[in-house]
């Protein structure tokens, strides 16, 4: 019953805020289900890929994608995600779960401070360059930690173009998409070689549960005031980031 309850609120999370997947999803896979950290590291990615399809799907009925910003920030980032997650060797899991709650902190911190804008389907130029190249950033963080990467979509995406929180989680929900499918699909195409034990069981009844509320959470997000919104999402990401730092240092002594 707990596993059911989680993947609920995974769906709420992607819904309602564009992220928040993975941060979920593999510390239940991994402390409720069982299951080893590189299972369920690829069970995630499945598990989160398909949850945002879900969602991107029916955000792309009320046209609230950003397409032009779904390539020019999503395949940088695919493309450096894949790079960077080679590095992930040279880091310990204490390090790494340090470095992605710090980045968690940042990017609160930044939602905290910014102003929400109104939504623009025009891009310049200049920040068509900002996408790429923070696109390619995030990308690199995401590989090295192993996360989704939404939790810094949302936040580069108010803070470089002017759409608002809606159309930011909708344009996250496609970038996550792609590139948490896409790393499943190299985490499978390893499986013998890094001994995954895929429960696609587990896989098919999370994502189901959790694109069942994500539909829910599009409706409350769709309603909720706007600045409202990206301050719950800021203090989520505190509150997740403090805790991470905590048992990262604690694994130090």
């Amino acid at each position: 019953m707990l596993i059911i309850f989680v993947a609920i609120l995974i769906g709420l999370s992607l819904g309602l805020l564009g992220s928040g997947g993975s941060i979920l999803t593999v510390p239940a896979l991994t402390y409720i289900v069982g299951q080893d950290e590189k299972t369920a590291i690829a069970s995630s990615l499945a598990i989160v890929g398909l949850i945002a399809f879900s969602g991107a799907l029916k955000y792309q009925q009320n046209k609230m994608i950003h397409w032009p910003v779904v390539l020019q920030f999503g395949l940088p980032s695919m493309l450096f995600s894949y790079l960077a997650a080679g590095l992930s060797i040279y880091f310990s899991g204490s390090e790494q779960l340090s470095l992605f709650a710090v980045i968690m902190l940042l990017a609160a911190f930044s939602m905290l401070k910014g102003k929400v804008n109104a939504p623009d389907k025009t891009l310049s130029d200049n920040v068509v360059l900002k996408l790429v190249f923070i696109g390619a950033i995030v990308g690199s963080i995401t590989g090295l930690v192993g996360v989704g990467g939404g939790f810094l979509i949302v936040p580069a995406l108010l803070a470089f173009t002017r759409m608002n929180m809606v159309y930011a989680v909708a344009t996250s929900l496609a970038i996550i998409t792609l590139q948490s499918l896409t790393g499943f699909i190299k985490y499978f195409s390893m499986s013998t070689q890094i001994d995954l034990n895929l429960n696609w069981q587990v896989i098919v009844i999370l994502a189901l549960i959790g694109s069942v509320s994500s539909l829910l959470g599009q409706k409350l997000a769709t309603n909720a005031p706007q600045e409202k919104l990206k301050k719950f999402f800021a203090i989520f990401l505190l509150i997740m980031s403090v805790s991470i730092l905590i048992h990262s240092i604690s694994d130090f002594f």
